[in-house]
């Protein structure tokens, strides 16, 4: 059997509606996962291919995390988890993020909602011996002027994976997350949606161009694979060297 193999595994990927997250949960379907993904909408039929959004073969359901008291009120289609990806991300364009209520909205969703899925699912994953994947940002490690929260809290989530996976690996899980560059999403339009800015992104990008989300999904693949049996704390920088200088 290969160690990317993960039939029979159960796969939770918090938003896993669209852009990254799908493309991590297409990923984890494709090499025998039965996979469940969340998103806000009400129904897969409300998403559409042209947003980066594939559910077909996905156990979709409905987890608005924009609501605090959402996760508490939510019943999973499952009894057993191997693999939790934590995808859930918000970000205000406009220098919105210097309102503090705009504050305290990204910080909830990017960092406190990470912090009450990775806690809901701790004994599922315990008793499986699985793993926890958070995906951040290279907004992490470095200033972005108009944006405190969503960079922020992205590097409180680095900080959390760490502390998580010190604290929950005598407990069999090994968590450990992904900091992706510039992936086409909904969250990225105000850069991939304008050939200027783009153009401008790219030639800060060695590799020269945009990545995928089934290269994210690489790196989510090998995290919660065999492979990286004795990987425990660290997040990936998946972003073709932008973040080299």
């Amino acid at each position: 059997m290969s160690d990317l193999d993960f039939s029979g595994k159960t796969v939770l990927v918090v938003g896993g509606s669209s852009g990254i997250g799908n493309g991590i949960a297409q990923a984890f379907l494709t090499r025998g996962a039965v996979v469940c993904v969340t998103g806000t909408r009400g129904s897969p039929a409300e998403y559409d291919a042209a947003d980066g959004s594939d559910l077909d073969g996905l156990d979709y359901q409905t987890l608005d995390l924009t609501d605090p008291l959402a996760l508490d009120c939510w019943t999973p289609r499952f009894d057993a988890l191997d693999v939790l990806v934590l995808c859930q991300g918000a970000v205000r364009y406009g220098r919105a993020e210097f309102e503090l209520d705009v504050f305290r909205e990204i910080v909830e969703i990017n960092l406190s909602s990470v912090m009450a899925c990775a806690t809901r699912f701790h004994p599922l994953l315990a008793a499986s011996v699985g793993s926890v994947i958070v995906i951040s940002s290279i907004a992490a490690f470095g200033a972005r002027i108009g944006n405190p929260a969503y960079a922020a809290s992205k590097a409180a989530a680095v900080a959390l994976v760490k502390t998580l996976a010190e604290a929950w690996a005598a407990d069999g899980i090994r968590v450990n997350g992904i900091a992706p560059g510039l992936v086409p999403s909904k969250l990225t339009t105000i850069t991939t949606g304008d050939e200027k800015r783009l153009a401008s992104t790219l030639r800060r990008i060695p590799i020269g161009r945009l990545g995928t989300p089934d290269e994210i999904a690489g790196a989510a693949l090998f995290l919660a694979s065999p492979l990286a049996s004795y990987v425990v704390g660290h997040t990936i920088v998946v972003d073709g060297g932008k973040s080299l200088s």
